[in-house]
């Protein structure tokens, strides 16, 4: 059977990576994390003062510096999950500061970056087989994917949710900070000039706000099987 492309689209804190990644090992396909790329190139020019004092980016060192930027994913067989390696170090849980979930979307917004990524991420697919989730993956990445999903919530709920993730991580933030941070990207991410967030015309549109895991994990396999793709166990 022919593995396809799912395109997982959408807004900041909608659960997207954790869906994609569930989703991916329940059916047996490769899982990328756009999202955690942009991320570890934002931690990188944080670590190498790439910001100006008023948050802009040096964009001429960030350019001459970005073959210095090596990002690779290896499977955590604790977790059953993919960790974001940034130069062969581990930097999961320091890309998911609020730190860095502050400057990720100038970083995004910057061409020479978008064009890197992309490059990257169209390679990583071109197999198929694999479920990909970021902002711009059903429109830029790979239009022509056989499936294509748009996630969103209200900034509340995913304010809240990026609170308690935090919480967990033992790296708590004020709820009113992370909800200003929420809205400053929606429309950082929405009115960017390279390849804007938005809902590609044949993507399939979840508004997760009120659904549980357990009902968003079956909304996902109803709409995967009606691709013809089956659990990796059945």
């Amino acid at each position: 059977m022919k593995k396809i492309t799912i395109a997982i689209d959408g807004y900041s804190s909608c659960g997207k990576s954790t869906m994609a990644k569930d989703l991916a090992r329940r059916i047996g396909y490769v899982y990328v994390d756009t999202g955690a790329m942009y991320r570890s190139v934002t931690l990188f020019a944080l670590r190498n003062k790439l910001f100006n004092a008023d948050g802009s980016v040096k964009t001429d060192e960030l350019e001459r510096r970005m073959p210095d930027i090596d990002i690779a994913f290896r499977f955590n067989p604790e977790t059953q999950k993919p960790d974001t390696y940034l130069n062969g170090e581990l930097v999961e849980q320091e890309i998911r500061s609020l730190e860095v979930s502050s400057h990720v979307s100038v970083i995004a917004a910057i061409h020479f970056v978008r064009t890197a990524m992309v490059a990257q991420q169209q390679k990583m697919g071109l197999e198929g087989g694999i479920v990909m989730d970021g902002r711009d993956i059903g429109t830029t990445v790979f239009p022509n994917a056989e499936l294509k999903i748009f996630v969103t919530a209200s900034a509340e709920v995913r304010a809240q949710r990026r609170y308690d993730e935090l919480v967990a991580k033992g790296m708590p933030e004020p709820y009113e900070e992370i909800l200003k941070n929420v809205q400053e990207r929606d429309y950082l991410d929405t009115h960017r000039e390279v390849s804007p967030l938005r809902q590609a015309d044949d993507a399939l549109l979840l508004d997760n706000s009120y659904m549980t895991i357990e009902e968003q994990n079956e909304w996902l396999m109803e709409v995967v099987r009606s691709k013809g793709v089956a659990r990796s166990e059945e």
